[in-house]
């Protein structure tokens, strides 16, 4: 009997380990792939940052509220 159950876990891990080796998706990530995100440069300190979290004045870029204040006091 034992012979048997030990067969059937061998028979499971093989199966298991051929189902991950062919990239079965089935159930897996549905979330859609990211894409490239364009880089800009902060006017301020120069640290280059996704546009996304930029803050923007104008045609100008910056990384936080600060730099964007200290720039446009500047008369960058």
């Amino acid at each position: 009997m034992l012979k048997y159950l030990l067969l059937l876990v061998l028979l499971l891990i093989v199966w298991w380990a051929w189902k991950k080796r062919t990239g079965d998706d089935s159930g897996g990530n549905d979330a859609p792939p990211r894409t490239p995100e364009r880089m800009v440069r902060c006017a301020h300190c120069g640290v280059h940052l996704p546009e996304s979290d930029a803050v923007v004045d104008g045609d100008v870029h910056f990384c936080n509220e600060a730099h964007r204040r200290a720039g446009r006091h500047s008369g960058d």
